[in-house]
């Protein structure tokens, strides 16, 4: 199989599932903003939410399926130091307004300043982050 397919499937899948939210529904599909939501209390956007985080937990599930094994995922870091990351994560969408998927995906295709902005932020600093963990000596 040709490496990047299973990448490719998942773009489309991605951005296809981003189009159809927002033409059938006119919501943004932010994985952050949905989850926020879903937290809320009980609102006519409840089920859709919550159906849309469901789903993304059944990705695994047809990876194994197409696949015929589980995903390998493979974190050199302790524990402690992943839920800290996630933590900061967190902070930092709901302080940038949104995440990777909702800039990144959504924002970028309607071409919304703010979401460019925040993209060019996360990369240059995915791109420090690379430097300074292959050069810095981290």
């Amino acid at each position: 199989m040709i490496v990047y397919l299973s990448a490719l499937a998942g773009g489309i899948f991605i951005g296809t599932s981003a189009a159809l939210l927002l033409v059938l529904n006119g919501r943004i599909a932010g994985i952050s903003g949905i989850a926020a939501g879903a937290m809320r209390p009980l609102s006519r956007d409840t089920p859709w939410r919550w159906a849309f985080l469901v789903g993304l937990l059944f990705g695994p599930l047809l990876y194994r399926l197409a696949y015929g094994a589980w995903p390998v995922v493979h974190l050199d870091a302790p524990w402690p130091l992943i839920v800290l990351g996630g933590l900061l994560v967190g902070y930092g969408t709901r302080l940038g307004g949104g995440c990777t998927s909702g800039h990144g995906v959504c924002g970028l295709a309607r071409l919304s300043p703010r979401s460019i902005a925040a993209v060019a932020t996360f990369m240059a600093a995915a791109a420090a982050t690379v430097f300074l963990v292959r050069h810095g000596g981290w």
